[in-house]
């Protein structure tokens, strides 16, 4: 695991909490549906550095 990959994943699992945050609060859902957006990029980019896949 090298430190890029880190990086987005802990990015993507910060937007997930942000997410379920925003939604606790009623916040407009296209909002939501962005950060949802940018989370899943940001988690499938992570996972997808790892140098497992090799």
């Amino acid at each position: 695991m090298n430190g890029t990959s880190t990086v987005l994943i802990v990015v993507g699992l910060f937007l997930l909490g942000g997410i379920y945050s925003f939604v606790k609060q009623q916040m407009p859902k296209n909002l939501i549906v962005l950060l949802s957006i940018g989370a899943a990029m940001c988690l499938v980019a992570g996972v997808m550095r790892l140098e497992v896949w090799n």
